[in-house]
């Protein structure tokens, strides 16, 4: 396989990767640690990721369980949940924070389901251009006759093999979780 093509399937596992941690964030009426991801929090001057600072746990579907290792932290844990765009309302008992996820709404799992969708038509649309940034590159190459014609329309049929690939990759993590957002 020519570098061409190396460089941008590399790229395309990326766009692949950035839907799964945009998704990951994407609320849905179930418990994941996953939506924590992004939320850092004061430790000691420093804004440190809750799971560097905190044990995060889902003991059952829709309650999460968050352990600091130093109690000191638990209100700054809990402002940071607060102040962070998941609209959870966390309570403590001292030792640790629990997180009920409330169910969604009829009308916010269809809101999660268009966004998930739009951010699925952007990895599509990234996986083109990466597509189309590999073609000028063959072409490129063939202009300044390190390829023969054979081996450009050769590269060039692979690549878009390759997107035709990821493509699908796209398509099937957007199915996976629009039935995780639409399940009741």
């Amino acid at each position: 396989m020519h570098t061409v093509i190396a460089a941008q399937e590399e790229r395309m596992k990326k766009a692949v990767a950035a839907l799964k941690e945009g998704f990951a964030a994407l609320r849905t009426g179930r418990a994941s640690a996953a939506l924590f991801d992004r939320i850092r929090v004061d430790y000691y001057g420093d804004k440190s990721p809750l799971s560097q600072v905190a044990n995060i746990t889902i003991p059952e579907a829709r309650l999460i369980v968050i352990q600091p290792w130093d109690k000191a932290m638990i209100a700054e844990i809990e402002k940071a949940i607060r102040s962070s765009e998941l609209s959870l309302n966390p309570s403590n008992d001292g030792k640790v924070i629990r997180i009920s996820i409330p169910p969604l709404t009829e009308e916010r799992r269809k809101e999660l389901a268009k966004l998930a969708k739009n951010q699925a038509e952007q990895s599509r649309v990234s996986v083109r251009n990466i597509r189309r940034d590999g073609n000028e590159e063959l072409k490129k190459l063939l202009k300044g006759g390190e390829l023969t014609e054979d081996e450009e329309s050769k590269n060039t049929l692979e690549l878009q093999k390759l997107t035709d690939s990821y493509i699908t990759k796209i398509n099937q993590v957007l199915e996976e979780k629009e039935k995780e957002i639409l399940e009741v």
